[in-house]
């Protein structure tokens, strides 16, 4: 098998409450990324962003490694690591230093991102993600690239994305339990909003929910600038568990049952029904569609005011701190629990905004369903890793144009004396 590195490839995996699943992408030279292998495997171990069993887990991480191994034709050695917990916070900070040089250069733009994101976080928490919101220099506001620009002092707000250390070392921990290294971690919410948004919604403002099995991840960007990320413990395992308990099924029953026919009662025609197996070796039952509704409806309309609830502060929060806030792109449902029927009518109702289901863009490649809301996180993975392999890609280039520039200096010496 070829090494993925040897072949502009990222590998993004996420570890999920309900399932394990691992993508392989490649580069394309056009910024959209094929997808060359895929792999899957039923969770085991982890709740809720949470290891609680870490033999079991590997298990299932090795399974599905091992899949898209087989598909990509490729030895995988490092991953891009998706991580969503309730122990993860954000802050908004402010850094502040004087132009060194008359114009901003970018070891000035790393050194007032690093002022601004030295300051006190939660006990035992880890950075994730330190993200440049905007600059001011002087008394220009809202600059985006200070890069080149002349003035005398700079400052800059950035948006600090945190989390548990026990957290991180578990997670960590299972992967390299794998012989796998773990590129970077990220935020689930964070690659989520890479896959599923274009620019034109960050600017005018917008709100990602990613509804998975064990957590909603929120974020919340605003003037093309993330201000704020959330994560709720609550999520579509619940709507599982109700399905469960309701019709007297096994929750694996309940969750198949969940995705084939799960909708709002606005959705369904009259006298629809579905067949539900029974437990005990007890014959299947007939079941009016809009019972099954009737259970799934309320279950989800208390989750999506959870997170109305949670929009509501934010919007207080970020008035306080003079930051504009309007939602004018709405709201992007993704995820698994992003697919019942009928859900972006009901969303509608409670955010009083437009809503949309979001799936994964600017890829291409084999022929199955990444391209489906579920695939969103791992494929923001993939979209995260590729901005950092052609950043790096490109101060390569510039290292290697000035040693050649280095070279034929010398050469050019060589020959005048």
């Amino acid at each position: 098998m070829i090494k993925a590195m040897d072949r502009k490839l990222v590998v993004g995996l996420e570890i999920g409450t309900a399932k394990v699943t691992v993508l392989v992408g490649q580069i394309l030279p056009d910024n959209m990324i094929n997808i060359i292998g895929v792999g899957s495997c039923l969770s085991r171990g982890m709740d809720k962003g949470n290891v609680n069993n870490l033999d079991e887990l590997v298990k299932c991480v090795q399974c599905a490694v091992k899949q898209a191994e087989l598909m990509a034709n490729c030895q995988i050695s490092s991953v891009y690591l998706a991580i969503s917990s309730k122990y993860i916070n954000c802050q908004n900070e402010i850094g502040m230093i004087p132009i060194a040089e008359e114009e901003v250069t970018q070891y000035d733009v790393e050194n007032v991102v690093h002022n601004a994101q030295s300051v006190r976080i939660l006990d035992e928490h880890r950075i994730l993600h330190v993200i440049p919101q905007d600059y001011l220099i002087d008394y220009q506001e809202g600059i985006k690239n200070p890069i080149g620009l002349s003035g005398v002092r700079m400052q800059a707000k950035v948006h600090l994305i945190t989390c548990h250390n026990m957290i991180t070392k578990n997670i960590i921990k299972v992967v390299e339990s794998c012989q796998l290294k773990v590129d970077q971690l990220i935020f689930s919410g964070l690659a989520s909003s890479m896959a599923v948004l274009n620019q034109d919604e960050r600017e005018l403002g917008v709100c990602v929910i990613d509804i998975g099995c064990g957590t909603m991840d929120i974020a919340l960007y605003t003037d093309g600038a993330l201000r704020h990320t959330k994560v709720i413990p609550y999520a579509a395992n619940l709507v599982t568990r109700d399905i469960a308990y309701a019709f007297s099924i096994p929750p694996s029953d309940a969750e198949t049952i969940k995705i084939s026919y799960g909708c709002f009662l606005e959705s369904i025609a009259d006298n629809e029904t579905i067949e539900i197996p029974s437990i005990g070796g007890r014959p299947s039952r007939i079941l009016e569609r809009k019972t099954l509704a009737s259970v799934i409806e309320p279950r989800y309309n208390e989750l999506l005011n959870l997170v109305n609830d949670e929009i509501l502060k934010i919007q207080e929060k970020l008035r306080q701190q003079g930051i504009k806030y309007q939602l004018i792109a709405g709201i992007v449902l993704t995820g698994g629990g992003a697919q019942i029927k009928g859900i972006t009518s009901c969303a509608k109702d409670i955010f009083h905004t437009q809503v949309r289901i979001g799936q994964p863009l600017n890829i291409t490649g084999v022929e199955i369903s990444v391209g489906e809301p579920y695939y969103s996180t791992v494929v923001g993975l993939l979209h995260y890793g590729k901005e950092l392999y052609l950043s790096s890609e490109s101060e390569i280039q510039k290292e290697a144009s000035i040693v050649n520039w280095f070279r034929k200096f010398k050469s050019w010496l060589k020959k005048e004396f």
